[in-house]
């Protein structure tokens, strides 16, 4: 395997995900990447992770509760969501005890993607997975090559279809850092062969959000310190966020380079590889000129 090949493939998979099916409720260009995190503990300490540091992000071991995966569900119905789910998030989401019937019931509205260390992951729980309407599980491998054979293994008795799995490869030094599209989640780290913060266009808040374990709603994954929430999905409609007043804030600013406040201040992600077609949608509604 070769890692700049599999960071290559992974997002040229996400990029059709994104930008096919732009839907519009109430004239509103809809999201179409959503991440759920779906409890706050990880089994691993990866290095490049803040999960490696319990003074940055420790394990709080709380979860997502069925009530805010059912009114999520109800919801993204309502406005008619055509996007993709994954979970992953800030934690292991296979650690959640309810994971079947979360992925059965996101499944019903969405694509859903669990992305997964694998440690707790055998046959049968594949089996589970798939027969609940899981559209991909994304194995990243972290201990060395010898884990695809074991994965095919696990994935072979569960007799799922070949395309179901995806294996990353992610057993790489520092030097290589580690076979990730490795970045300082919004300031927070600093390992690996970081860019300086360079780039200042950023199109996330233009295709995808992510609600926390609580159901607060974040720009994007990489505001591990949970800086500025923009709204609260147990208390608002999820579209009332997404057009909403904090939301519109920093996506106009960031349609416009301005990287002025947190998290997006220190953050050196390239935020322009995927959601071209959303930002410039999102541009024809505020009127900003490319």
């Amino acid at each position: 395997m070769n890692p700049k090949k599999t960071i290559k493939a992974n997002l040229s998979r996400r990029e059709s995900l994104v930008n096919d099916n732009i839907v519009f409720y109430k004239k509103i260009p809809l999201p179409t990447w959503i991440e759920l995190s779906l409890i706050d503990v990880c089994n691993r300490k990866c290095s490049f992770c803040p999960k490696s540091d319990a003074n940055l992000a420790p394990d709080t071991f709380m979860s997502m509760s069925k009530s805010l995966i059912d009114k999520l569900c109800y919801e993204l119905k309502q406005i008619g969501y055509k996007g993709s789910i994954a979970l992953c998030g800030y934690g292991e989401p296979l650690l959640h005890k309810d994971i079947i019937y979360i992925v059965e019931k996101l499944s019903k509205v969405s694509s859903v993607e669990i992305v997964t260390n694998g440690d707790v992951l055998n046959s049968k729980m594949m089996k589970s997975l798939y027969k609940a309407n899981a559209s991909r599980l994304l194995v990243s491998m972290y201990d060395g090559e010898h884990q695809i054979k074991k994965f095919k293994k696990i994935a072979n008795e569960a007799k799922v279809p070949e395309d179901f799995m995806i294996l990353r490869d992610r057993w790489y030094s520092e030097e290589q850092n580690f076979g990730v599209k490795l970045t300082n989640r919004a300031g927070t780290i600093n390992i690996g062969n970081q860019i300086k913060n360079i780039h200042s266009f950023c199109y996330y808040p233009a295709y995808q959000f992510l609600i926390d374990w609580n159901g607060d709603v974040y720009l994007c994954p990489q505001d591990w310190q949970r800086r500025n929430a923009m709204g609260n999905s147990m208390q608002s409609h999820i579209f009332e966020i997404w057009k909403g007043k904090i939301f519109s804030k920093y996506r106009q600013n960031l349609l416009q380079g301005k990287r002025s406040s947190n998290p997006c201040l220190n953050c050196n992600a390239n935020g322009t590889l995927l959601g071209k077609s959303h930002a410039s949608l999102w541009r024809q509604i505020y009127n900003i000129k490319s």
